[in-house]
């Protein structure tokens, strides 16, 4: 209620807090929306299952390796272009003719979409722990996740439609120190009172339905390097991971092809909404730095959820319910309420940033962009309220066809999702890309992201994306080519402002020679500094989860690769970091 008033002064401050809100909380604040009910019951459900391996499934989006790109050089990028939001972006890179509009337009509704889909699938995975746990009643012919989803989106719904960011931001501060205050507690408590024998059954989830129970050995179920097969039943649901070497390569191709890209959503509205390049910088070493606690309080659910099997003689059938059961069976009054009260918090704090970005593309793009450009600061922020609320009804609805948190995950993050992936990446690095192309990929991307689930509903992860993408690539360059290419003063612009590396040489060649010089410069370091963040990522959180599952030998070797990687970036990237105290001039 008290950042109410300065929410309704305007979209600029309903959706961006008129970038003056530190660096700190905007990273605090990101941290709570990636830590979400539904991804911690997948994480610790594969974990579970398949022991410290179950950590680089996760590439595919869990690990949000995509803060090393934002880390380095994705989050600066976006916050010189001074937009609200990435459908506006296309205004900067395109122009404002007919072929920035028809991006714009079509990057605005596909994020719409995109929304939808992640309140669906984030309702429908903390309604089923919350329902489960709680006892909901089933009432009016709905489940009980239904019910628990209402509850808890109605009441992130108050603050989140009357005080836009600010309000976002701040009680997701306020929601991370309690999420941070569970993963302490929880951790400890699998240290001290919890142990895994040296041989014990985990369960696998099978494809008809069912589940079978696998013996495993402590050795293995804690190795934190992966194989290259994992051997599983032919009929088990994760049988899809078997070809673990080839499946890990394609997720980090996956991720380098994303974090290159960018994205959209409420990630990329942080960075919209700093204060500066330098600030951009902080809030995602701040941000990735308090993710990693995520990954030893997975780890410490795993091992309680299997130490419970063998004391209990009753091994956990379904994965996806290890957390509830963890919770219900083994964490003390209080301290129970305390962590179910922090999960709360982290899936209310994901939805309302979804929801607070979401809401900008219609506002933003749509309704005040073509439907009534003279709308007034009273009507815009009305429009976002009721956008929002909107948004929220259709999700929730289309919670009641899901049957499986971990399907629609993998939908989202490799079908659906992937139809922006080629678009937002070539926009980048490609001077000939033009407004019909980029328009033309994303387009076709997701309609075939559709058709396909429609079509091949089982296939497996990895044939999804590759033909979301391969059909994307195809309709991105045909519409780009068969059309004339945007306007030099524009891409100058462009240029001058972002300062991207790639297949620029067309547009170099017009500037001033010293500036280009200078643009060489910092994408030679940042190109040096990546191919040190992205491995350094992973060890942090690895380093973390090894300390948790008690694998000493592994702990100590990754924290020495950390330490080494630390200096790497420290003379890469943060030295130059800390003297940038501004954003780059953007007219």
């Amino acid at each position: 209620m008290y950042f109410q008033k300065k929410a309704s002064a305007g979209i600029d401050s309903y959706f961006l807090g008129s970038n003056k809100i530190p660096w700190w909380a905007l990273g605090a604040s990101g941290m709570a929306s990636n830590l979400d009910v539904s991804g911690t019951m997948i994480n610790v459900a594969m974990i579970y299952a398949l022991g410290a391996s179950g950590f680089f499934i996760e590439l595919r989006g869990g690990i949000v390796l995509i803060m090393a790109f934002f880390m380095i050089f994705m989050g600066k990028w976006n916050r010189r272009s001074n937009v609200m939001t990435l459908a506006e972006w296309m205004k900067l890179r395109f122009g404002e003719g007919t072929e920035g509009n028809i991006a714009r337009i079509i990057t605005a509704v596909a994020n719409i979409v995109i929304t939808i889909a992640i309140v669906t699938y984030f309702a429908y995975g903390a309604g089923k722990f919350i329902g489960e746990f709680l006892g909901f009643p089933e009432w009016l012919g709905l489940p009980q996740e239904f019910w628990a989803s209402v509850l808890m989106i109605g009441l992130a719904m108050i603050y989140t439609v009357a005080s836009g960011l600010h309000g976002v931001v701040w009680t997701d501060v306020f929601q991370g120190v309690l999420i941070f205050a569970t993963i302490v507690v929880i951790c400890f408590i699998s240290m001290v009172e919890f142990g895994l024998p040296e041989s014990f059954s985990i369960s696998m989830p099978l494809l008809d339905g069912g589940f079978e129970t696998i013996s495993t050995t402590k050795d293995a179920w804690t190795s934190v390097l992966p194989n290259w097969e994992l051997g599983l039943p032919e009929n088990s649901a994760y049988s899809i991971y078997n070809l673990f070497g080839i499946a890990i390569i394609f997720y980090l191709i996956k991720t380098v092809i994303e974090g290159s890209g960018g994205t959209g959503g409420y990630m990329v509205q942080r960075f919209f909404a700093a204060r500066s390049d330098r600030e951009a910088g902080l809030l995602s070493l701040f941000w990735t730095f308090l993710l990693s606690f995520r990954w030893p309080f997975i780890a410490a659910i795993a091992i309680m959820g299997v130490s419970y099997g063998v004391t209990s003689g009753n091994v956990i059938s379904d994965p996806e319910r290890v957390l509830p059961i963890v919770i219900y069976e083994l964490v003390p009054i209080g301290l129970k309420g305390l962590l179910v009260a922090g999960l709360m918090a982290a899936a209310m704090s994901t939805f309302d940033s979804l929801v607070n970005s979401g809401a900008a593309y219609w506002v933003k793009d749509i309704y005040q962009a073509f439907i009534k450009p003279d709308a007034t600061e009273k009507q815009l922020v009305k429009q976002s309220r009721w956008s929002s609320v909107i948004m929220v009804a259709i999700g929730l609805a289309m919670t009641l066809n899901i049957t499986s948190i971990n399907d629609i995950w993998g939908w989202l993050t490799m079908g659906l999702g992937s139809g922006l992936i080629v678009p937002l990446l070539v926009r980048w690095y490609w001077w000939r890309l033009n407004g019909y192309g980029f328009a033309a990929g994303v387009a076709g991307g997701m309609l075939t992201a559709i058709v396909y689930k429609l079509l091949v509903p089982n296939s497996p992860e990895y044939f999804t994306f590759l033909a979301v993408v391969l059909m994307s690539f195809i309709a991105l360059v045909a519409g780009t080519l068969v059309t004339s290419k945007t306007k030099d003063e524009i891409l100058e612009n462009f240029y001058s402002i972002t300062r991207p590396f790639g297949f620029w040489k067309p547009v170099k060649d017009k500037l001033d020679k010293g500036k280009v010089a200078e643009i060489k410069k910092e994408n030679r370091r940042d190109i040096a500094s990546i191919a040190m963040a992205v491995p350094w990522q992973i060890v942090l959180f690895l380093t973390g989860m090894s300390f948790i599952l008690k694998n000493w030998n592994a702990f100590f070797v990754l924290l020495v690769v950390l330490f080494g990687l630390s200096l790497g970036l420290y003379n890469t990237w943060f030295k130059h970091l800390s003297k940038d105290n501004s954003s780059l001039p953007t007219d």
